[in-house]
């Protein structure tokens, strides 16, 4: 899917190394730079791939997705804003709306190195139907030999909040993940709290986790690829580790059958604790990511 977004004729060409394209009538804004390969969604404003040079993807994206306006795209990194979690008993979209809204590219620049581009999203009727607050809300991304993501919330308001980075790996039978700390919450099991003794997490079967007492540094270490991918997380309260599993996997409609066994999601979360936002003070939630190879 990822090769699609890129043999997608441009629209628009807006620099030398940035183009606006589009899939199922929705627009991406594509970076093609010597440095570093990326697309982002208009729609959620949605990174959905990051190549540096001389490596493979770092990101995952489903084969099956939809595109459309307003639907919510799997895989890449969603934004879940301003809650996080299921929310169908309110009648409210699952991970909040900040991932079906149309954003706009409210700034961008290029260098050596590679490029940063920012996006905004603004309180409108359809926000304030599901939330009654006002906001103003930016996604910056500084895509380089690195990738840094910056989540900006302006306003008066309390919320919880994730970065939902789906990773490409090889085999998931063949990947841990360290530095999750010793508590959880265990979704897959009621919301019973657990140890893990080790900060050490792998993924036989259905996995979907809140770390309570996270290190600042994530490693997914990767035997297949044989790389390990550093997941630093900044502003944040929780990381939250997921795979959907093979049963799972196949009940989902915007997924292959088999999408678990390359992908696993580690994601910069405020969930226990959620953020205070105050005019004078934006909350932020962050992360920065990185391909060492091993």
């Amino acid at each position: 899917m990822i090769n699609k977004i890129f043999a997608l004729p441009v629209v628009e060409q807006l620099t030398p190394v940035l183009s606006r394209r589009q899939i199922d009538g929705a627009d991406v804004i594509v970076v093609d730079h010597p440095r570093v390969k990326a697309s982002v969604a208009l729609n959620g404003a949605h990174l959905l791939s990051w190549k540096p040079e001389g490596e493979e993807e770092a990101l995952w994206l489903s084969d099956a997705t939809s595109f459309k306006k307003g639907a919510a795209i799997r895989g890449g990194v969603p934004i879940c804003w301003p809650w996080f979690g299921p929310a169908a008993q309110q009648g409210l979209p699952a991970h909040g709306f900040a991932r079906n809204q149309q954003w706009r590219l409210k700034a961008h620049n290029e260098d050596d190195n590679g490029a940063v581009l920012t996006f905004e999203l603004q309180a409108n009727d359809d926000t304030r139907a599901l939330w009654p607050h006002d906001f103003t809300l930016y996604a910056r991304f500084k895509l380089g030999k690195t990738c840094e993501i910056e989540l900006e919330a302006h306003g008066e308001f309390e919320t919880t909040a994730a970065l939902h980075t789906y990773f490409h790996v090889g085999d998931i039978a063949a990947v841990k993940v360290s530095g999750f700390g010793d508590r959880f919450i265990d979704k897959v099991d009621g919301g019973k709290e657990g140890l893990l003794s080790d900060g050490v997490q792998t993924f036989p079967d259905r996995t979907d986790r809140v770390y309570l007492n996270p290190e600042a540094c994530s490693v997914i270490h990767d035997g297949a690829l044989k790389r390990n991918i550093e997941v630093v997380h900044r502003h944040h309260s929780n990381v939250v580790g997921w795979n959907p599993g093979p049963a799972l996997s196949i009940s989902m409609g915007d997924m292959p059958d088999d999408g678990y066994k390359t992908f696993v999601c580690v994601e910069t979360a405020c969930v226990s604790v959620p953020q205070k936002a105050a005019e004078e003070k934006p909350s932020r939630l962050a992360q920065t990511i990185r391909v060492v190879k091993r």
